[in-house]
Parts: C-alpha cells; structure tokens; sequence
C-alpha cells in the first residue's frame, strides 16, 4: 500500500525556501526550479504564495508575527508603557534574527542594488507601522485633533526608519552576543522618546557620543 504524501504548510515551504537560499548561496531560479528540487508541486506552492519574491517578503512579516507573540505570551507585557513594549519587541525582534542570522546577512546583501534586496522588508515594514500606531498612547498625542493623523504618520515613518538603523548596526555588529547592538537599541529608543516628549537631550547626548564612539574611534 503506497504511503500518503505528507500536506506540505506554509512552514514547511518557508523552511526549504530558507535551506535552499542557504546551501546554494542564491536564489531559486523560478518556481518551477524550486519545487522540483524540493519534492513538491508549483500547485502547492501557489495555494500559500504567488511568487517567489512573495515569499522572501513573507519570511520576514513572519519575523514580525514570531516577536509580537512572544511578547503577548509575557503576560506584564500589555501593562507595559509605550517605551517599554517597543523596548520589548526590539530585543525579542532581534534575538528572532540573530537566531536566522545567516540567512538575513545573505538575503539583505544579495544584490548589488540595495533598494532591490530591502524590497523583501515591505510587508514587515506594513505590520511594523501598524504596530507602532497600536502601542501609540495619548502621552505621545498632539491635542490638536487635526494634527493627530499626520503625527501618527511622521512617528510611523521616523520608528520604522529607526528600525532599518538599528538593522544596518546589528548586520555590522562582531561585538560578542552582539552586545554593542542591545545597547544600540536602548540608546536609540530612548533617544526617540525624549524627542517625543520634548524632554531634556540626555538621552539623545548619551546616544550621540555612542554613535562617534562606534563609527570614529572603532575605525582607527
């Protein structure tokens, strides 16, 4: 009696499409290329995805998804203040692809045009946003109810371009357990806080005389 072929998941796709990446040092050639050479059908395929590059995408919204469950399972997370959670989902955020370091390094210097290999961030840059704007209190809200909207926008766009930042340094980081990167993260978020409260610049000082530290002195 012939053995029933395995349902392949999402999951499973995912990890051969990481696997393969990460054995051959490229990427699969078409779909076609990759479900031959992994024993399964285009039509499977299909029914999680609809095209590679939708795929590559998917992994790292995948990332996002891992972290933000991770933080709801701590059960003091929903009493944390905003700070606190984006302090939180950058240290969970951050271990997830230290964990995947490999495969992130190759993806995100594949090609010689940036632009084309941060194209693979755009759903987690979606689900990112989104998540700020969940965690925004009223602490960090204009009063004026005309202003709110493109507030919200500005601290999107300003968290999510301090994320690719912090990506950049960790990507660069060969301090041990990439600890300059947790105190990179720290610095930083602090820093952006005391911008949005409008409070005194210690923090934003602090993270200054890092950063010379780290891109002067290092270099010499």
């Amino acid at each position: 009696m012939a053995t029933k072929k395995k349902t392949i998941t999402k999951e499973d796709i995912v990890s051969k499409y990481m696997n393969e990446v990460l054995e051959k040092g490229t990427k699969p050639k078409s779909v076609y290329h990759f479900t031959k050479e992994n024993d399964f059908t285009e039509a499977e395929f299909y029914s999680f995805f609809g095209t590679l590059e939708g795929l590559e995408k998917e992994i790292f919204r995948l990332f996002f998804e891992n972290t933000v469950d991770l933080l709801h399972k701590n059960g003091d997370y929903l009493e944390y203040d905003m700070k606190n959670k984006m302090l939180g989902f950058y240290f969970t955020f951050f271990e997830i692809l230290t964990a995947n370091r490999s495969y992130v390094l190759q993806v995100l210097k594949m090609d010689k045009n940036p632009l084309k290999n941060l194209v693979q961030l755009t759903l987690l840059r979606d689900n990112f946003r989104n998540y700020v704007s969940e965690i925004l209190t009223d602490d960090y809200r204009l009063e004026q109810e005309k202003l709110q909207k493109f507030q919200e926008k500005a601290i999107q766009e300003s968290a999510w371009l301090q994320l690719m930042l912090t990506i950049k340094f960790w990507m660069e980081d060969e301090s041990a357990a990439f600890e300059k990167t947790d105190i990179f993260i720290e610095k930083s978020v602090n820093a952006s806080f005391e911008l949005m409260n409008v409070a005194p610049m210690n923090h934003l000082i602090d993270f200054g005389k890092f950063l010379f530290k780290e891109k002067i002195y290092s270099k010499q």
